[in-house]
């Protein structure tokens, strides 16, 4: 029996009509077919062949609300009757400014958009015209969007990866400016030295170090001890601006973001995902003398779609959430992704299966570990390629899948706000099968 005949069926007429059939090229990656889904209530999900599984890919971390949360769903239905699109100013705007600025103490000012990809383009404008500076340091395997500056030195190949000291700019699209890499700078994650030693060679150039919190997107790294210190003092000493990009780790992490968490305040934030709860919005926060250019229209900054009052009304929903958890919030889905991470380590050590979870618990990542791999946490992107096993975890994704446990497919997992105990007792009873079965299939 075919489980996705549905899905097979819609992907292939999608071909006829949609580049390559999709409208993300990552989302080509699962297997065994890319997935259409019909309803999703709570942390659950129901695909088009009727399957039903428990989410915990969430919209790659944007609903950490949960799937059709009513709430959400009235605010955004009371705009909707009352205008979906003015191309002007609301009451909403500065409800949700007012907001970030309560929950973030650097959000001092904000300015929306419509996806973090364009967030992180005004960032760097905007850091370049505040310092006259023209090259923006991010680091290996730090995700910051699909644009030209964004991807730039971002997972190239072992044999691209540039010496210990030079890590490539590579960007894995063809068609990108060439001029626009050379304006990158990437330095090592995790390693204080390496970037010290980058900073210095290019001393006076740097507008901006841009960095994700924990390194969500390779690994799920958290950052060794003084890390984050050192990237404050770095650019305070030469003058450079800290962008934190919180597309993932932002609310997730608590109210005020993996800032807060980490106690740590960055000139310009970087907030996506979560703050729209599945509708596409995003904003710049930052603090007000980093923020001077676009205040007094020196740096353009623009968008008919900025500040959407549906995805406003979405987003003050959203935010009023995690406002009202207080200090109940992380540890509550911190706790909650620990339990699951724990769950998935004594199952995989049953079936003898590699498997190291590693992360905060608000989100992780499953690695597997090649044979011959070292034990101990994976701090870098490099050390990621060399040890995880990429093949192993997708064969042992895909039986989790067919289990109905959805994790995404490069091995990250999200907790949201509406996963209750029962349901991580009833992931880990479903992961046991699939474990077993990948145990007795593998290797292929």
């Amino acid at each position: 029996m075919n489980r996705y005949a549905k899905s097979e069926e819609l992907f292939a007429r999608a071909q006829q009509s949609i580049a390559a059939g999709v409208n993300s090229g990552i989302r080509k990656m699962e297997q065994p077919v890319p997935l259409y889904f019909a309803k999703g209530e709570g942390c659950r999900l129901w695909d088009v062949d009727g399957n039903e599984c428990i989410d915990f890919q969430i919209g790659q971390g944007a609903l950490l609300y949960g799937h059709a949360p009513k709430g959400m769903a009235e605010a955004i239905a009371d705009q909707a009757r009352l205008g979906t699109h003015w191309a002007a100013q609301s009451e909403l705007e500065i409800d949700v400014a007012e907001r970030l600025q309560r929950m973030i103490p650097s959000a001092e000012r904000v300015r929306f958009n419509n996806s973090a990809t364009e967030v992180v383009l005004s960032a760097f404008r905007l850091a370049r015209a505040h310092t006259g500076r023209p090259l923006i340091l991010k680091f290996e395997g730090h995700y910051h969007g699909w644009s030209d500056e964004g991807l730039a030195g971002f997972a190239p190949p072992p044999d691209r990866w540039g010496s210990d000291e030079e890590p490539s700019r590579l960007h894995p699209s063809q068609g990108v400016i060439p001029e626009v890499l050379e304006q990158m700078v990437v330095a090592r994650w995790n390693d204080p030295e390496h970037l010290r030693r980058r900073v210095a060679q290019y001393r006076g150039q740097i507008a901006a170090i841009v960095f994700e919190p924990v390194l969500c997107n390779s690994g799920c790294m958290e950052p060794v001890p003084g890390l984050i210190e050192e990237i404050r003092a770095l650019c305070d000493r030469e003058k450079m601006l800290m962008i934190a990009d919180e597309t993932i780790t932002g609310f997730r992490f608590g109210a005020a973001g993996a800032q807060g968490y980490l106690g740590f305040t960055p000139d310009l934030t970087i907030l996506g995902k979560a703050i729209g709860g599945g509708l596409p919005f995003a904003a710049l926060a930052g603090k007000e003398a980093a923020m001077r250019k676009i205040i007094d229209g020196a740096v353009v900054h623009a968008g008919t779609l900025n500040g959407n009052p549906l995805c406003l009304a979405a987003s003050r929903w959203c935010l009023d959430q995690v406002l009202a958890l207080g200090d109940l919030h992380p540890a509550g889905v911190r706790s909650l992704g620990q339990d699951l991470m724990r769950g998935l380590r004594e199952i995989a050590d049953r079936y003898g299966i590699p498997l190291r979870p590693q992360g905060p618990g608000l989100v992780f990542h499953s690695a597997i570990l090649k044979p011959g791999s070292p034990e101990g946490p994976i701090r870098d992107y490099r050390e990621y390629v060399v040890r995880h096993d990429a093949p192993r975890w997708a064969h042992l994704r895909r039986c989790l899948l067919e289990e109905g446990v959805r994790a995404i497919e490069r091995g990250l997992w999200f907790l949201s706000l509406v996963h209750r105990p029962e349901d991580i007792v009833d992931a880990l009873e479903r992961a046991d099968r699939a474990f077993a079965r990948h145990a007795t299939e593998w290797p292929p």
